[in-house]
């Protein structure tokens, strides 16, 4: 093909603009139900759900009876909040097949997390688990703008890790080409991308920002290779963000969510003619809001933990999974039926208490991306400087030329990004502002933490 007219300017279009729903003949039977019909599916699959969990879970049986709750005591939906919760540390104490609820020989495939930050975390699946996630990430290629037929060039890494199979199934399911590039090689992915020209991508936002610089490192505009759907997930990311990869790509780009924990990929998507949030899909996945200090539930619109439980999952059930992520339900709009979560931009353990004050990664990043002269590469470095912790924001600059410690343009840029973050955040910290390609870049999830301050 020739690389002159790949590399020909695509029309721009305006960031943030909305997409086209899916034709009605699109969409599946559960995306056409109403709230009541759905209310009614979500109680009928959840005493299931939690029959199941007790029958074949000895974690779930012992936690059940601990509060003197039975499946047959979840009478209504609110029932539910009598249910003790599950976290993380009940599936590595469980490790690697103690919270499987199917004979082992009914198991036909298993995911991990990494187990960087412990022991990790095993999750199974049946066949029929394997078909219903196929099923909910199809339904997310097609809210998210993806049509039967197109090419859907898929970087999220393969192996354990649930994204690159998970979105893989999802793509074939829905009708469409799959390109399993995986992450890393990023020369060659960008080769791909030109070559094949996909008109989805599914990748996390950290890695499209460094296949967006390998763009340019080949003089190609993003824009030539035709992407028209960037759906984007596996880490928390921000309107800001999303403005950047739209104006740059061309493309609309959509948020997708989900954990493995409770299945993938596919537990909730935004849809491409509102992006207002990812709409959970509550036919397989029942969601809660909690204070996260007390576990209190939450009134719909209120600002917590979300907590979900699988409705239809056999080989590894989750009861009131305390997911670690901070957003607040909402009412459902391009589906009504299915209540949203306000984006991700923050989770639990990602807060850095500095100086006293609450401090998400999500925050920075907006602030760095409003900030003239700055590119979307930043890292935070924690620091202890005698009894207080100092936090240091190394930035790159978008332009080589006085970027460097004593340019001018770097001084500006560092002192807006000073006043920025300490008029929306309420604390000081320090800027480094470094040559672009300085930082090192992700092939996957972004890291946006350094603490140093043990050492």
């Amino acid at each position: 093909m020739d690389d002159d007219l790949l590399d020909r300017p695509a029309p721009r279009r305006p960031p943030r603009t909305l997409g086209e729903a899916p034709p009605r003949d699109l969409l599946d039977e559960a995306e056409r139900l109403c709230v009541d019909e759905l209310r009614a599916l979500q109680l009928t699959r959840l005493r299931a759900t939690l029959r199941h969990s007790y029958d074949n879970v000895a974690v779930y049986r012992r936690k059940f009876e601990e509060v003197g709750v039975r499946p047959e005591d979840c009478r209504s939906l609110t029932g539910l909040t009598r249910f003790p919760f599950t976290t993380k540390d009940d599936l590595r104490d469980g490790y690697p097949f103690g919270m499987c609820a199917v004979p082992l020989s009914e198991v036909r495939r298993v995911h991990a997390s990494s187990g960087t930050s412990g022991r990790p975390t095993v999750v199974g699946y049946t066949a029929e688990d394997l078909s219903h996630w196929a099923d909910v990430v199809a339904r997310s290629i097609r809210a998210a703008g993806g049509r039967p037929g197109q090419k859907v060039h898929v970087a999220y890494g393969y192996g354990l890790f649930t994204g690159g199979l998970g979105a893989h199934q999802g793509a074939e399911r829905a009708g469409c080409m799959v390109i399993p590039a995986s992450g890393g090689m990023t020369e060659r992915q960008v080769r791909l991308l030109r070559d094949f020209r996909p008109e989805v991508i599914m990748v996390t936002p950290s890695y499209m920002l460094t296949l967006l610089d390998e763009f340019e490192r080949q003089g190609a505009d993003p824009r030539s290779a035709g992407l028209r759907t960037g759906i984007f997930g596996a880490e928390p990311w921000t309107e800001g963000m999303r403005a950047e990869l739209e104006d740059r790509l061309g493309l609309h780009a959509v948020d997708i969510y989900g954990l493995s924990e409770v299945i993938g990929p596919g537990v909730a998507q935004e849809c491409v003619e509102t992006k207002d949030g990812p709409h959970v899909w509550e036919d397989h996945f029942y969601p809660e809001v909690v204070d996260p200090a007390t576990g209190r539930p939450l009134p719909e619109g209120e600002e917590g933990e979300l907590v979900l439980t699988s409705l239809t999952k056999r080989a590894q059930p989750v009861v009131r999974y305390r997911t670690g992520d901070l957003t607040r339900l909402l009412p459902g709009t391009a589906r009504p039926a299915f209540r949203r979560i306000q984006k991700i931009t923050g989770r639990v353990d990602d807060m850095v208490v500095l100086r006293g004050v609450n401090v998400f990664p999500t925050q920075i990043e907006e602030i760095v991306l409003r900030t003239p002269g700055l590119a979307p590469h930043f890292r935070l470095r924690l620091t202890r400087g005698g009894r207080l912790d100092r936090m240091t924001v190394r930035v790159e600059a978008r332009e080589p030329a006085g970027s460097g410690a004593g340019g001018t343009a770097a001084r500006e840029a560092a002192s807006a990004l000073v006043r920025g973050v300490k008029e929306a955040v309420g604390v000081t910290v320090d800027v480094e502002v470094l040559e672009p390609g300085a930082l090192e870049r992700s092939e996957g999830k972004g890291r946006r933490v350094e603490d140093a301050r043990d050492r």
